[in-house]
């Protein structure tokens, strides 16, 4: 993007599956960016969307960054994919949106973190739930000093994350399955966005409990953070208990739903054959005439229960908003209504910022560094039993200028 004058931020979407269908909502109601571009390995899905949007479909990542009407390569692949495809990305200037993780080790993540060093383009690593809007409430109200310091985080999850429809290489740890690279980022940027940034050290147990879905399905996990708070982290994909039995059946995006324990494991169990299930899971990919869905009694997305413990109050975190817990009783801190369904809003707010306002984000290249280096250190600390010290963690940046919600804010 040439300048602030130019009103839109212009994104080309690399990946097609269930990343982009989370975000793509999002993206068609904010006036603020456009979809400008597509590169799909599926020539049906890639067509469908070029033709949905009326923007062109591109062979590589390469011909999509080098696109003079593209601002932003939004990457939402493989995680084995996403060091060497933000790289390439970045070579030729372009911006880099890529989703969680950045990688699958901290050394691919330094690589990006020079790539946008040295090219000058930025890089937003997202979405997580950090940044879901109730949780960026809690932190300006962090911000704000009337709680007090932070002194523990609770973090807990429970669904069916493993049983849903997966591809071979989401069940194989080495190649980035299971919750530790998948779900365990989400939570440890929540914490680590409300804790500050800097974990000192992990302790962690995770845990194989199904053979036949071989890689990490649970874990419990501690962290220590510089300044001397803690987090407790739990998750667990085994389709048993599941905590949005705790949130009035809101679900994750923050669509009311139905109690269906074991739903997803027994959907899998009556698939004619296992050679199914990765059709399955492309189902959920982009179809043609895809329309956005109506944000009909939707909340804000949540990540399970999270519960803040400072000083002198203890707030949750819901998909409503917040509730202040102290030596007063009980109040609730609304947030605004969703934008979209589910509301990922928040991720464009910061591509906006680092575009357009030349401003990084707190989610950079350096911070999902940080971030893979704790879920490096859960499967470490868990295998050798033993606590992980850490050696690659960033502090929290935060924003330093308002974001327009309305083009016509930056005088457009």
């Amino acid at each position: 993007m040439s300048s602030a004058s130019q009103t839109r931020v212009r994104i080309g979407v690399v990946g097609l599956g269930g990343a982009t269908m989370q975000l793509l909502p999002s993206i068609v109601a904010d006036e603020r960016v456009v979809i400008a571009g597509v590169v799909d390995a599926d020539e049906r899905a890639r067509r469908d969307f070029a033709d949905d949007f009326a923007v062109p479909a591109h062979e590589s990542v390469e011909a999509l960054a080098a696109d003079p009407g593209v601002d932003v390569v939004y990457l939402a692949t493989p995680h084995a994919l996403h060091a060497d495809q933000a790289v390439a990305a970045l070579a030729q200037g372009t911006h880099v949106l890529v989703e969680k993780p950045l990688s699958l080790t901290v050394a691919d993540c330094l690589r990006v973190v020079e790539a946008s060093r040295a090219s000058g383009a930025h890089v937003v690593v997202g979405h997580t739930h950090a940044f879901d809007r109730p949780v960026r409430a809690l932190r300006d109200l962090l911000d704000v000093g009337d709680l007090g310091e932070v002194a523990m985080i609770t973090s807990c999850n429970y669904g069916s994350f493993l049983y849903r429809p997966r591809r071979p290489e989401e069940l194989d740890t080495r190649l980035g399955g299971g919750i530790v690279f998948n779900q365990v980022p989400h939570q440890v940027d929540l914490v680590r966005l409300l804790g500050g940034g800097l974990v000192r050290s992990v302790r962690s147990s995770a845990f194989v409990l199904d053979p036949s879905r071989p890689t990490e399905g649970s874990h419990t996990t501690f962290l220590d953070f510089e300044g001397g708070a803690a987090a407790s982290l739990v998750y667990s994909g085994y389709d048993r208990f599941d905590t949005d039995e705790l949130t009035g059946w809101i679900d994750e995006n923050g669509a009311p739903r139905r109690p269906d324990h074991g739903s997803a494991s027994r959907a899998l169990r009556a698939l004619p054959s296992p050679a199914d299930e990765p059709a399955l899971k492309a189902a959920r990919g982009y179809q043609r005439g895809w329309t956005p869905p109506i944000a009909d009694g939707h909340q804000h997305p949540h990540f399970g229960l999270l519960l803040v413990s400072c000083e002198r109050a203890d707030v949750r975190v819901g998909p409503s908003g917040l509730q202040v817990y102290d030596i007063d009783g009980m109040r609730k801190v609304p947030v605004e209504p969703v934008a979209a369904v589910p509301d990922k809003t928040a991720v464009l707010d910061d591509l906006y910022r680092a575009v357009v306002l030349h401003e990084p984000s707190a989610h950079d290249a350096a911070w999902g560094a940080a971030t893979v280096e704790v879920c490096e250190a859960i499967v470490a600390s868990s295998r050798e039993r033993r606590e992980i010290t850490l050696a690659h963690q960033v502090p929290l940046r935060r924003p330093a200028v308002p974001v327009p919600q309305d083009p016509a804010a930056q005088g457009a």
